[in-house]
Formats: structure tokens, C-alpha cells, sequence
């Protein structure tokens, strides 16, 4: 008993259509609305999100650098200072703390604007400075 091609593609398109039409068997409003509902949101510049994505204030310093600074800081990756080494601070922290927050924050040598937090504020960066610097 040989199957021919022909009875073979006519098989597969055959279980094809059939697996199709189960998936979208339910065509109430719901199953349809649950199909075709957006994956995300688009938020044009200026406007905030609401509902539960909005953080209730601003990131402590710890957050900020645990989330993006310690890709860099945590191990001094392209000269960056490490956290809590007073030595990699030294000379940056002697241009004063007004220089080094404008370098954090408009971007300095390696170091990018904000350090790609581009969502962060400016307090948000100086908080991270300042956890990066307690104890020196």
C-alpha cells in the first residue's frame, strides 16, 4: 500500500486546515477580544502611564544603581569608579560634587548620559552617586 505524493499533500493540508479551524473555533466576542488584544502600551512623549505601572515616587539611589549602574561600577568596566573604592573616587570627587553630578548626568568620557537611564531624573542620579559614595 504506496501513498502517493499527492495523497500525502493532500493529508497534510488536510490536518492544516482542521488544527486551524480548532484553534479559532470559539468565536464569541470574548475569545476574539482575548485573540486580537494588544501585546503593549505606546505612551506619547510627555504623557505618564497610570494604573499600576507608575512608581509611587521617585528610585532610591540603591535601586538606580543596582538596576543600571552596576553593570559599569560594579566592576570598574572601561575605567569606570567602583562602588564604595574611595581610591577610584578620589580625583572625581575633588573636581567637586557639582562636576561629577553634571558628568553622571550629561555624560563624561565613557560614562553615557545618565548612564542609559533615560527615564531617570536627575535626583534619581545624584541618589545613585550618593549610594555609590557612602562610606568613602
Amino acid at each position: 500500500m504506496e501513498l502517493t505524493l499527492r495523497q500525502l499533500m493532500v493529508a497534510a493540508i488536510t490536518a492544516i486546515t482542521l488544527a486551524g479551524t480548532a484553534v479559532a473555533a470559539d468565536m464569541s466576542d470574548e475569545a476574539i477580544a482575548e485573540r486580537i488584544k494588544p501585546v503593549g502600551s505606546v505612551y506619547l512623549e510627555g504623557e505618564a502611564p497610570t494604573g499600576p505601572a507608575v512608581a509611587a515616587g521617585p528610585r532610591s539611589g540603591d535601586a538606580v544603581y543596582g538596576t543600571f549602574c552596576i553593570a559599569c561600577h560594579g566592576s570598574g568596566l572601561m575605567g569606570a569608579p567602583k562602588k564604595g573604592e574611595a581610591a577610584d573616587w578620589d580625583a572625581r570627587l575633588a573636581k567637586g560634587n557639582d562636576v561629577l553630578a553634571d558628568h553622571a548626568i550629561n555624560g563624561f568620557n565613557a560614562m553615557p548620559a545618565k548612564g542609559s537611564c533615560m527615564d531617570c531624573s536627575d535626583d534619581e542620579i545624584i541618589a545613585a552617586i550618593n549610594h555609590m559614595i557612602d562610606g568613602l
